[in-house]
């Protein structure tokens, strides 16, 4: 991706979802979300899992939303209280989500390679690295 065009900017709302998918939506509702009009991608796994244009993935348990992964460069750039929760300074990201945790009352885990997660968010987030 160019670094001169304009990423979407999406929210992301604790245990309801992020951007403009919730939790819960159908395929056909995550695919309208998304203003797709031809079949995702689909993947094979223990969930099922659809990959849309623009670094979007979304995962499935019976049917329903259950999880989206957004590629960190690609996809849209995803915020989380207004904090940009990729492409920022690793220092300040890691203390902003411990603020945040600490404000929210959030469980605070280390993944073994020394992420960060904040696990009532499902967000892990590796911020030990140069922040791009």
């Amino acid at each position: 991706m160019s670094a001169d065009v304009e990423r979407e900017r999406w929210e992301l709302r604790t245990g309801e979802g992020v951007g403009p998918l919730k939790f819960g939506m159908s395929p056909a509702e995550v695919a309208d979300a998304l203003l797709v009009s031809g079949p995702p991608v689909r993947v094979g796994g223990p969930y099922d899992q659809e990959d849309f244009p623009g670094g979007v993935k979304a995962f499935y348990d019976a049917g329903k939303l259950a999880c989206v992964a957004l590629d960190a460069v690609t996809g849209p750039q995803v915020f989380l209280a207004g904090f940009p929760l990729a492409g920022s300074d690793p220092v300040q990201g890691h203390q902003f989500l411990l603020d945040h945790a600490a404000e929210h009352g959030n469980w605070i885990l280390y993944t073994p390679d020394e992420s960060l997660s904040l696990t009532d968010l499902g967000l892990p987030s590796d911020l030990k690295g140069s922040g791009t």
